[in-house]
């Protein structure tokens, strides 16, 4: 055991963590007021619920012994984290247990990041009952497929990893996951009350950038910690990972100048997070130079494929599939092209020397997770829908979901009150500016 690993790990292992509650702000902001709590719920309830399933069985699927040609771990091997508890226990260089906590903060954002594609219109009953059985069904089996290597934990690991893919920290088994998953869930939902004719705007775009901060923040140890030690490795996805996603923030940034006029915070955040989906697969394959490269494309490609869901009719309400579908579909691929033998992977892609050999194989790795995931996930989200229902009523829904469903408010308008706590207005009944007797304002709340 090296205990300059372990801290890194488990520090690593809390950053993802974060990213959690950082997703929970980031989606919080983008929603409306009457639905920002629910929003944050279904974050929160994902990592309630997951962080359970991985104890009890979900590490022994993801990383128990193969008992399918690559597709599943044994989901008994390890149940309870049986047999992992002891200091001779290791996985590398790290205590089991440490591998154990890391990977579990993977599981916990793969579903949480599913819920921005369903904002507004679900129930949160339905939400967990989701989420379990997605988690069980489509991210334990993939998890399994992309980072179980043989001899790793056990003796014979998933399809993917074997196959000679690179995929660092999880372009194909959480942002294409997610992002198919979401899409899925958009069209099995059907579109919000008004989608594409009232506007529905974020309602509070500081908490949209302070999500986004803590993103980025915890993304540092989602990248830089998937290397599993404190050394060279992690280094280089550290120092990729801010390069890419620095040029994403420009490249979304440049694409809403020419397309709209504008350069927004909204698009700033959104570009952020772009860039750090799309360098995750990647980071230890490409170099700084590339990285940039691939960065920006990744902003200006983003920022383009939001706007796929008004064109092609589906209600993905926080672009899900724009940023998280699309950015890793092509950070997956880009290794490709982009990779360098100079990098920790050891791989030339294509523009390096290497032939389209790696092209390949990162190509058919994402089609075939995207697909998997699509596929499932409609048939798990319509079965909910037809038993226990999975959308709430539009009667509710135009009341707002957070007071329907967990009777509460974000925002409690009918206290707000002027200075000698007397009520001055609401949203709801605005009153005009008053003066008082000294000749100050106050203004309507």
């Amino acid at each position: 055991m090296d205990t300059g690993d372990t801290a890194w790990v488990l520090t690593s292992a809390a950053l993802v963590l974060l990213m959690t509650p950082g997703l929970a702000l980031f989606y919080g902001g983008m929603v409306r007021a009457k639905s920002v709590l629910n929003m944050m719920m279904m974050s929160f309830g994902a990592m309630a619920l997951i962080g359970v399933l991985w104890v009890l069985y979900g590490f022994s699927m993801a990383f128990g012994n193969d008992v399918g040609g690559g597709l599943l771990g044994d989901p008994f091997e390890y149940f309870g984290l049986n047999g992992l508890l002891g200091a001779d226990h290791l996985v590398g260089t790290l205590p089991a247990m440490a591998f154990v906590a890391f990977q579990s903060v993977f599981a916990i954002i793969a579903v949480a990041l599913i819920s921005g594609a369903i904002a507004d219109r679900a129930k949160f009953g339905a939400w967990m009952v989701f989420a379990g059985v997605w988690a069980t069904i489509v991210y334990f089996p993939v998890a399994h497929w992309v980072f179980a290597f043989d001899d790793v934990v056990s003796a014979t690991g998933g399809w993917i990893a074997s196959h000679g893919v690179i995929d660092f920290a999880g372009g194909t088994a959480i942002h294409i996951n997610a992002g198919a998953a979401g899409l899925a869930l958009a069209i099995v939902l059907g579109k919000r009350r008004g989608f594409g004719r009232d506007p529905m705007r974020p309602h509070n775009l500081p908490l949209v950038m302070l999500g986004a901060g803590l993103l980025w923040f915890g993304w540092f140890g989602f990248n830089a910690g998937s290397a599993t030690a404190a050394n060279g490795t992690a280094a280089v996805a550290w120092v990729n990972t801010l390069a890419a996603t620095c040029a994403a923030i420009l490249g979304w940034l440049l694409t809403e100048k020419v397309r709209d006029g504008h350069a927004t915070s909204l698009g700033g955040a959104s570009g952020a997070v772009a860039g750090l989906v799309a360098i995750t697969p990647a980071c230890s394959a490409l170099n700084p130079v590339t990285s940039i490269v691939v960065g920006v494309i990744a902003g200006a490609l983003c920022a383009l494929a939001v706007g796929l869901k008004f064109k092609l009719g589906f209600d993905d309400s926080l672009d899900v599939v724009g940023v998280h579908l699309v950015g890793g579909l092509w950070g997956t691929i880009s290794i490709g092209f982009f990779a360098t033998a100079d990098a920790p992977a050891g791989v030339d892609g294509l523009l390096y020397g290497g032939g389209g050999g790696q092209l390949w194989k990162q190509f058919y790795a994402a089609v075939i997770v995207m697909v998997f995931s699509f596929v499932v996930t409609w048939i798990i989200g319509t079965v909910i829908n037809k038993t226990m229902g999975f959308r709430i009523d539009e009667e509710d829904e135009v009341t707002g979901i957070d007071t329907v469903v967990h009777a509460e408010s974000a925002y409690d308008w009918g206290t707000l009150t002027a200075g000698g706590g007397r009520v001055i207005g609401s949203p709801s009944s605005p009153t005009d500016a008053r003066h008082s007797s000294t000749g100050s304002s106050e203004v309507s709340a």
